[in-house]
């Protein structure tokens, strides 16, 4: 599995680091600028994951390897990370302004389910750019809360978790709700629901003797207790596609996210998305990306 990054490690590369941030069984809280942070330019690419919650606001040309997808950033972008999903920052241009958020789950157990939110939820709202406009704003708000860890005000963290939903809540706020189903569903909607939380619940996999079980439209069928041609017509109607193609959509992620970032073998990888034999996993991999796993695998490391 990809190595998790710990606080303490992140902690080796900040300069002089201001504040240690919340204590006393309240979970922990930190801010910092992106200019205190050691940045080094032309790093290999090593996807890693964190053992923390993350926000970053920057400025500058960078790329960004977030799970399976690669975005290049030119000028502002809002990016937020989760502990189970593996990713990499490339940076480009030394030219890099901003702030860097870290907290852990425990910041706000009492107060609200952190791991609900879509942003922390989807590798495609989890990277935001901003225009001009928008990147004023969330600079105003990261400086706020960068001025308030270091204040000496009793309620600061609670302040600080309120600022903090601000910023998350106006990033969701900044593109369409996804995996919400409104109570005025209808019951195509609401077995799309059910398979895609269904779907969603065997990842992402940690280890490499975790086995992905329900693989198949007729397993899926098996568990929501409907007709396989029910589900299919459902899904068709709600998202254009059949089961199969969500399903392989959604293997092929998981796929090239393990590729990318465990050195588990090909087999290893293969047993794990269900295939009962790594040819069969070569194939559906290199008919739709069109290379082999072993390929695309060395293309990232080249």
């Amino acid at each position: 599995m990809s190595a998790f990054v710990e606080l303490q490690s992140f902690y080796k590369n900040v300069i002089n680091p201001t504040s240690e941030g919340a204590k006393n069984g309240i979970g922990h809280f930190n801010i910092f600028k992106v200019e205190d942070l050691r940045l080094s330019k032309n790093k290999p690419v090593n996807y890693s994951r964190r053992n923390f919650f993350k926000i970053s606001f920057v400025t500058g040309h960078s790329k960004i390897y977030y799970a399976d997808k690669s975005i290049e950033v030119r000028e502002s972008v809002l990016v937020f990370t989760n502990p189970m999903i593996p990713y990499f920052w490339e940076i480009i241009s030394e030219d890099q302004t901003g702030y860097v958020c870290i907290f852990t789950e425990d910041f706000f157990n009492r107060f609200d389910n952190i791991n609900e939110y879509p942003v922390f939820q989807h590798t495609d709202t989890a990277v935001i750019p901003l225009n001009k406009n928008e990147a004023v704003i969330y600079n105003e708000l990261f400086l706020r809360m960068f001025n308030e860890l270091q204040s000496d005000y009793v309620y600061k963290y609670g302040l600080l978790r309120n600022l903090l939903m601000e910023v998350i809540h106006g990033a969701q706020k900044m593109q369409p709700s996804h995996g919400i189903i409104s109570s005025g569903s209808n019951a195509s909607e609401r077995i799309t629901g059910l398979f895609n939380e269904l779907l969603e619940r065997q990842f992402p996999i940690e280890f490499s003797n975790q086995i992905i079980k329900i693989n198949s439209p007729s397993a899926f069928a098996g568990q929501l207790n409907i007709h396989v041609n029910h589900l299919n017509k459902a899904l068709k109607e709600t998202t254009g596609q059949t089961t199969s193609q969500l399903i392989s959509a959604r293997l092929l992620q998981e796929a090239k996210i393990l590729l990318n970032s465990t050195n588990w073998t090909i087999t290893e990888i293969a047993w794990s998305l269900g295939f009962e034999e790594p040819n069969h996993f070569s194939s559906f991999f290199k008919n739709r990306v069109k290379i082999p796993p072993k390929k695309f695998r060395q293309s990232k490391i080249d």
